[in-house]
């Protein structure tokens, strides 16, 4: 895997894949992008020609990191990522669609164990037994950044409000 400037990407021939989840794309992506999230990598793999040009992109590059790994495990020879992701992709002053009026899954994740951690703690003065769901949010929310998967953010993005028609490109399968 190749590692490209982010002020290059405007350059760039080839495919361009986001591997971000449907919500964050539709808050804000590339032009060119397409909407393929990581989960869905080899899938959609399947219909693009091994050594087609690539470029992944996600955030900050992390998930991007991943999907190179799995495609390049399956033979794929032309895989580039962007370094620093969208957010470096932005400070380059690269074009970047955005939605209006959007919170983004990870903004409602926080705000909703916000506000299971404050209810806790009132509830607690009711009865200490309630600050099992401080115990519960606190422990959620450890397992989530040890391991990158947060069920309350599986759990929102089911959510109708979160529910986006189509991901700009048609691609979203």
């Amino acid at each position: 895997m190749r590692k490209i400037a982010a002020d290059q990407v405007g350059c760039w021939k080839g495919r361009v894949v986001d591997v971000r989840g449907f919500d964050e794309f539709a808050s804000e992506r590339l032009p060119q992008a397409e909407c393929v999230p990581l989960d869905r990598v080899l899938t959609a793999a399947g219909q693009w020609a091994q050594d087609e040009e690539l470029l992944l992109m996600c955030k900050t590059g992390m998930r991007s990191a991943r999907a190179a790994e799995q495609l390049e495990k399956v033979g794929f020879r032309n895989v580039h990522m962007v370094e620093g992701g969208l957010e470096a992709c932005k400070k380059a002053g690269v074009e970047v669609i955005r939605a209006r009026g959007r919170i983004s899954v990870m903004q409602q994740v926080m705000i909703g164990a916000g506000l299971l951690l404050l209810a806790g703690l009132i509830l607690a003065y009711v009865h200490p037994w309630f600050l099992l769901i401080d115990w519960l949010v606190a422990c959620g929310l450890t397992i989530a950044g040890l391991t990158g998967f947060c069920p309350m953010a599986k759990i929102l993005e089911r959510m109708p409000w979160n529910r986006t028609g189509t991901c700009g490109t048609g691609s979203c399968g």
